[in-house]
C-alpha cells in the first residue's frame, strides 16, 4: 500500500467526524438543504482528502443518478457520496458536485495559526488568596 498525502486546509473547514482530517472549506458549500438516510447533508463544489467508490445508479428524492460513495481517505469510513451523472435537466448543477453528509462531519477550525490570550482576571505571584 502507497502513502497518503494529506491536503491540510486553512482556516476554517470542516473534517471527518471519526479521525479529524480536513475534507472541505465552507467557501466551497453550494447547499445546506440536502437530505440522505441518515439526515441532513450538504453540497460542495470541492472535497479532498477523500476516495471515489465505484460507480452506481441511485435513485434518490430528485430522480436517477450516477454516483458514487465517498470515503475518509484516512480512515476509511464513508463520508458521502459524488454526483457523476444527472440526467434531469433542473438537476444538472449537482455533477461533479460532492455530498458530505452532516452527521459524519464537523465543522472545525485551525487554530494552529493563531495565539490564545487568556484574558480572565486571576492574581499575580504577589497577592494573596
Amino acid at each position: 500500500m502507497g502513502r497518503i498525502f494529506v491536503v491540510e486546509l486553512d482556516g476554517r473547514f470542516y473534517r471527518c467526524k471519526f479521525c479529524r482530517t480536513h475534507l472541505a472549506l465552507p467557501d466551497d458549500l453550494v447547499s445546506r438543504s440536502f437530505q440522505c438516510c441518515r439526515g441532513k447533508a450538504y453540497l460542495f463544489n470541492n472535497a479532498v482528502n477523500i476516495t471515489v467508490g465505484a460507480l452506481e445508479e441511485r435513485m434518490m428524492l430528485s430522480g436517477m443518478h450516477t454516483v458514487a460513495d465517498i470515503f475518509c481517505c484516512c480512515c476509511g469510513q464513508i463520508v458521502g457520496w459524488k454526483y457523476e451523472a444527472v440526467y434531469e435537466k433542473s438537476q444538472k448543477y449537482k455533477e461533479g458536485k460532492f455530498v458530505l453528509e452532516r452527521g459524519r462531519i464537523v465543522d472545525g477550525i485551525d487554530f494552529s495559526s493563531e495565539v490564545y490570550i487568556d484574558t480572565r482576571p486571576s492574581m499575580s505571584d504577589g497577592e494573596e488568596a
